[in-house]
């Protein structure tokens, strides 16, 4: 008699423990139909567990993917293995909100959930055990730790004043593209181009006002680009641009089309107001250039007869 008193408070000791976790605790049959529900559950999903009991898992919460969920379960029923999801996977499950007062940007609680077999003393599994955990607050952590990441990797390639990428990125991705053209051979061309008399425009209006000049330079290049050029800043007043997918003509085509756009600009900055022009050089890659570097001399060749030929004019760079 004492023995199944003591066997009773276990019981009962075990039920008031899972009932208080501070964790999902959700028992499915083969069916999906639910047989425990603790309070967790009913805190969060607002079901009281009298009113789950033996109720489709699926009907109350048609959010959850069941081809996916299904899959999970099966493994679990068959294998008599755990199977686990994190929330890097699928953010939740059940969608919870997020009342958690430091991780209130999250508006839903971002879960792990463990699946683990309850088994008859025959050892046939007869039911499945769902654990779910809040795990919004490393989720939250982490996704802000990759976003900071994600910020200073941007600000390290990234130019300061122009918002372009700086020379050492661009240099980078000029030698990646030098690469893949030994490999793949497919056209690619260079431009680089600076402003013309850009000197004068320091000297008779102030560095800040030439500082609005490049500014401005920059917007109007990433308005004439495609998303996969990359534009950087050399240094100074002048740029580059690499054109993937791009022959020398179609090169002359974009440069063309910058050269005229700039030209028709007024950049307003205090009392002043500034129009310039921009001169460019072209060199389509090809496979009598031995390195990324002469592939830039060469563009910078199309530049320097651009201005000895009167500035404001585009030149391609024939070997």
């Amino acid at each position: 008699m004492e023995t199944n008193i003591e066997q009773l408070r276990e019981f009962h000791w075990m039920i008031d423990m899972l009932q208080n976790i501070d964790a999902g605790l959700i028992v499915l049959n083969p069916e999906n139909e639910i047989q425990v529900w603790n309070s967790f559950m009913e805190n969060h999903s607002g079901f009281l567990a009298h009113k789950t009991k033996g109720k489709n898992l699926f009907e109350l919460f048609p959010d959850i993917p069941v081809d996916w969920f299904q899959h999970k379960v099966e493994s679990v029923f068959q294998l008599h293995t755990r199977a686990f999801s994190i929330w890097e996977q699928r953010p939740y499950i059940f969608k919870f909100k997020n009342y958690r007062p430091i991780t209130g940007t999250a508006e839903y609680m971002y879960q792990n959930i463990s699946i683990f077999p309850i088994t008859a003393t025959t050892g046939e599994v007869t039911n499945i055990c769902i654990i779910v955990y809040d795990v919004t607050d490393i989720a939250t952590g982490s996704l802000a730790l990759e976003k900071a990441n994600q910020k200073l990797e941007f600000l390290s390639r990234t130019d300061k004043l122009t918002g372009l990428n700086n020379r050492g990125y661009w240099q980078e991705r000029q030698e990646e593209e030098f690469a893949k053209f030994k490999r793949y051979s497919e056209p690619t061309s260079l431009v680089i181009f600076d402003i013309d008399h850009f000197k004068k425009v320091n000297d008779t209006y102030g560095h800040q006002t030439g500082d609005e000049v490049i500014r401005e330079c920059a917007q109007t290049l990433l308005s004439c680009a495609r998303d996969i050029d990359v534009c950087g800043r050399y240094g100074g007043e002048e740029f580059v641009v690499l054109l993937n997918n791009t022959d020398a003509k179609g090169a002359f085509t974009f440069a063309e089309r910058l050269r005229t756009s700039i030209a028709k600009l007024s950049v307003n900055y205090e009392q002043y107001t500034v129009q310039f022009t921009i001169s460019l050089g072209i060199c389509e890659l090809t496979k009598a250039i031995s390195s990324a570097k002469q592939w830039l001399e060469l563009a910078d060749q199309g530049l320097y007869k651009s201005k000895e030929g009167g500035r404001n004019k585009t030149t391609i760079f024939n070997q």
